[in-house]
């Protein structure tokens, strides 16, 4: 083979190692930097949560029909970022109390929480525990940092440089995530 093809594919062959390494370096830091970008986004999403979230259910009574009555709502609205398959078995304030739904929700307050619906047969309440941005990504995935640049995307007013780089470094995370 001519020397000046074999040192093109030499080089070539260099080139990709290094780009994979970059990548692979990149993404590293990225995550290790998510739960920070996580803060900021739940920062930039809590003042419009009022607006666009909705009241969840605190507690109420259910009838032999299924019909909710004597309800009460949390104080403040919040959105959902994310939903477990696999619910806790129980409630941490009170384990006689099964979970039958979870799910990671911002409230208008900035606040993230896990929250977890319980159903006797006639109460259905909830128990809203707090959660750190570095829980909520290990328990829920970076879906939720799609939840809220979606939130973003469609009811804030953000800098269109911000919402471009948050969908490129997402749509990377995704993209490893599911290899």
């Amino acid at each position: 083979m001519d020397e000046i093809v074999e040192q093109g594919f030499d080089r070539l062959q260099t080139l990709i190692s290094e780009t994979k390494q970059n990548q692979d370096d990149a993404y590293r830091e990225l995550c290790e930097q998510s739960a920070s970008l996580l803060s900021r986004m739940i920062e930039a999403v809590a003042p419009i949560a009022g607006e666009i979230g909705s009241e969840f259910l605190l507690k109420a009574k259910q009838d032999t029909k299924g019909e909710l009555y004597d309800q009460k709502y949390y104080d403040e609205k919040m959105i959902i970022l994310g939903k477990t398959d696999s619910p806790m078995e129980y409630r941490p304030d009170d384990p006689k109390k099964k979970v039958t739904q979870q799910f990671c929700v911002l409230s208008e307050k900035g606040v993230l929480y896990e929250l977890m619906f319980s159903n006797d047969g006639f109460v259905v309440d909830t128990f809203a525990s707090p959660l750190t941005p570095e829980d909520a990504l290990v328990f829920y995935g970076y879906d939720i940092m799609y939840m809220l640049y979606s939130a973003m995307r469609d009811y804030y007013l953000a800098e269109e440089e911000i919402l471009a780089s948050l969908d490129i470094a997402l749509g990377y995370i995704q993209k490893k995530t599911q290899n």
